[in-house]
């Protein structure tokens, strides 16, 4: 019982450590972001920079559990398939810091986050059938990632010198 119990916790740390990294390697990419997120002409819709932190914080955590809870279920059909969309997805996720932040390309920051929005909709898509509850936890994540690719677009087209 508590080897059992131990290999769930591990298991849940590793989760929770995958999707933290991603979020290390992105925030890599935006030191500076606040300073240039400032800088930037945004629609009247756009939320303060100071959000996006804590927003984020929440996803990421919402992730590790919902591949936790999938990863719990290794044996079922398409745990492994499930699995392997979450990494794709979240290293998509990772890449968009350095598209948009780092290297200032919009219309590629743009056409990779509709490419993440695909990829989280698959993974949900994917974990609903294996775990409903996993399914639930990243349904926040594809609305988010759904806003953040409108906010893209607005952004990309406001700020063509910025964002070439």
């Amino acid at each position: 019982m508590a080897s059992s119990t131990r290999r769930e916790w591990t298991g849940l740390a590793g989760w929770l450590l995958a999707a933290f990294a991603a979020a290390a390697i992105g925030e890599r990419a935006s030191v500076n972001a606040a300073s240039f997120y400032a800088q930037l002409v945004r629609p009247a819709w756009a939320p303060p920079g100071w959000l996006f932190g804590p927003v984020w914080t929440v996803l990421y955590l919402m992730m590790a559990v919902a591949a936790w809870l999938v990863w719990r279920e290794r044996g079922r059909a398409g745990a492994r398939t499930a699995l392997s969309l979450w990494v794709v997805q979240l290293t998509a996720n990772a890449l968009w810091s350095w598209l948009f932040f780092a290297w200032r390309r919009g219309a590629l920051a743009l056409g990779e986050v509709v490419l993440l929005w695909v990829l989280v909709a698959l993974t949900t898509a994917a974990f609903w059938r294996i775990r409903p509850l996993a399914g639930v936890l990243l349904l926040p994540y594809l609305l988010w990632v759904g806003f953040a690719t409108a906010l893209t677009f607005a952004v990309w087209r406001l700020n063509p010198g910025l964002l070439g």
